[in-house]
């Protein structure tokens, strides 16, 4: 049986030309070869497989050439280059600076360099993952890659340049090696299909350069992988089940929902994908994406910038005429406001589907109307009159949500003597509070403990007039609706508002316990009572009340002592007669 090279072994390159998505640097190694200009040191960084130990092989191959070609490539037939080529070469040196990183391996190096080479006219040393070494070793090799024999040439690499001190970059010509791009990939793994006599679909191996992500070493060894499971026949279905990688299908078809308002079809899709073990944030964050694409296939000046096989091009192009700008902007806006609140969020599944049920909705708003209302989270039923039955776990799922206390959004500071309200005190956006808490409370049953909104209350609420009587039967609705939150309940039902000016009431409580528990549920409570009161304006204040305070029980030592503070002479009785307090 034939023995198996990998084929980021076999297909390495060997000369400047081979080398794939590095034009720019091997078409600069090349002049400098040409034109005898050869720095003492080089340092070669990039990301991991893009070529960079590569070149540095063709670099001290093509210097130590005999015959070179026409176009400045070594010959590989020349003793020099039989020699390197069968590997054999005394000329090149490789070192690994991961598992040689000592003050030692260093100058056991520095002692072979004064040695001049036998054949060639340079002895190259090949420092690989150079950021490992030690900074003593670092240091003792200073003076030496300052100054080396005039027959040595030293080529560093390293994929994280921010580790190598300074004074070594200061002494090196630096090359920075780029990802190579997809098409790149695509074209030299065509090129490897090949001369393998493999058959492989343009998408898949589309896929696959995907999932390179830039590195031609990890792009070959995903190749042989997907050889290895389709038996040679590389196809696009093959490939996203070997490497278990999204299907474009699942964001074509989420993408239908979103553009018919499909809320329930938008849900099931997202089970199916949840169900296949893919993650929630790479999900959203797949949404976005998928979004950013459309977005750039509407105009086919840029539709060059979507590097992917040229029929899903031709699908990506053929929905994005259906979608508008503003509906992907905004949908890309609502994808990225989910992922950034993925990690802190405690029900992550229902953040996902609150952002698929407001990316449903962005088609139905006209399209002059304000991009504010755009985003707001309207009830589910309204959408589809035939959902409320599928949608029940959805339902207790924010019945769930909206129990927990939210944060503060009302002013603490106490009211001053004037009957307006302070200055000190925000303002609550109407258009916020107009899509939080009541559109939410509307999927939830009534029999629940959860008051439904009707239609009008959706609506702006306005400014009604309300009387103190109303404010305080509103108040004790809400506390009745409250099922989890029994400290809250017992504050509501000791602390009622007292009404100070037509807008503004005040809430006088005995403890800082009690204070914090009213601002921390503010903003529910104030969207539940501007609703119900029908007037947006409502604004709360909380304070303690001096004479509300609760004390403390006094020992009998405090005791005496306020009453020594009162009548000093208590204590001149005390000390005359000996008295202690027991």
């Amino acid at each position: 049986m034939d023995n198996f090279i990998v084929s980021a072994r076999k297909y390495r390159p060997a000369t400047f030309h081979s080398v794939v998505g590095q034009e720019a640097l091997t078409t600069t190694l090349k002049n400098a070869i040409t034109g005898k200009k050869l720095a003492h040191a080089y340092l070669f960084s990039g990301p991991r497989g893009v070529g960079k130990t590569t070149c540095a092989r063709i670099f001290a191959k093509t210097i130590n050439c005999f015959n070179l070609t026409s176009d400045n490539e070594s010959c590989n037939k020349c003793e020099s280059c039989v020699a390197f080529n069968e590997q054999r070469s005394y000329n090149i040196h490789e070192l690994d600076a991961a598992s040689n990183n000592g003050v030692e391996d260093i100058r056991s190096l520095i002692d072979q360099v004064r040695i001049p080479p036998q054949i060639g006219k340079y002895k190259v040393y090949i420092i690989d993952e150079v950021h490992m070494l030690s900074s003593s070793a670092f240091n003792s090799f200073l003076k030496t890659l300052e100054e080396p024999p005039a027959h040595a040439i030293f080529i560093l690499a390293t994929t994280e340049k921010h580790k190598i001190i300074p004074t070594i970059l200061s002494r090196c010509q630096v090359y920075d090696f780029n990802r190579i791009n997809i098409s790149d990939i695509v074209n030299h793994l065509q090129y490897v299909a090949k001369q393998e006599g493999i058959t492989a679909e343009p998408e898949a191996l589309n896929i696959i350069a995907q999932k390179a992500d830039g590195g031609m070493r990890d792009a070959l060894s995903v190749f042989d992988q997907s050889a290895s499971y389709t038996q040679g026949n590389i196809t696009y279905k093959s490939v996203i089940e070997n490497l278990n990688v999204l299907d474009y299908e699942y964001y074509f078809n989420l993408t239908e929902a979103f553009l018919n308002g499909d809320v329930i079809n938008s849900l099931l899709i997202l089970n199916n994908i949840l169900n296949r073990g893919f993650e929630g944030q790479y999900i959203i964050g797949g949404i976005a994406s998928h979004f950013r694409d459309l977005l750039v296939c509407k105009d086919p000046k840029t539709v060059e910038l979507f590097e992917v096989g040229a029929s899903i091009r031709e699908r990506y192009i053929e929905i994005a005429k259906r979608c508008t700008n503003a509906f992907l902007y905004k949908g890309i806006e609502i994808a990225n406001d989910c992922d950034l609140n993925y990690r802190q969020s405690k029900n992550k599944r229902l953040l996902i589907e609150l952002a698929l049920i407001k990316l449903c909705q962005l088609n139905e708003v006209e399209a002059d109307a304000d991009i504010k209302k755009k985003t707001e989270l309207k009830p589910i039923d309204k959408v589809n009159n035939n959902t409320k039955t599928e949608l029940e776990p959805i339902e207790k799922s924010i019945k769930k949500q909206t129990a927990e206390p939210d944060p503060p959004t009302s002013s603490s500071n106490p009211p001053t003597s004037s009957p307006n309200p302070p200055a000190s005190i925000p303002k609550i956006n109407k258009s916020e509070l107009s899509g939080m808490g009541v559109s939410l409370a509307s999927l939830a049953k009534k029999d629940e403990g959860v008051t439904k909104t009707t239609e009008k209350e959706l609506a702006v609420n306005g400014n009604n007039k309300f009387t103190e009587a109303d404010l305080i039967k509103a108040w004790n609705e809400y506390a009745d609706t409250l099922e989890i939150e029994k400290l809250l309940i017992n504050t509501m039902s000791l602390y009622k508002p007292t009404l100070i000016s037509e807008v503004l009431f005040e809430v006088k409580v005995n403890s800082e316990l009690n204070k914090e528990y009213l601002i921390s549920n503010g903003e529910a409570l104030l969207t539940f009572l501007r609703a119900k009161l029908k007037n947006d304006d409502l604004t709360m204040t909380i304070k303690i009340a001096k004479g509300n305070v609760i004390k403390k029980a006094l020992t009998s030592r405090e005791i005496f002592d306020e009453m020594v503070e009162k009548n000093p002479s208590l204590q001149n009785l005390s000390d005359e007669f000996g008295l202690e307090l027991s």
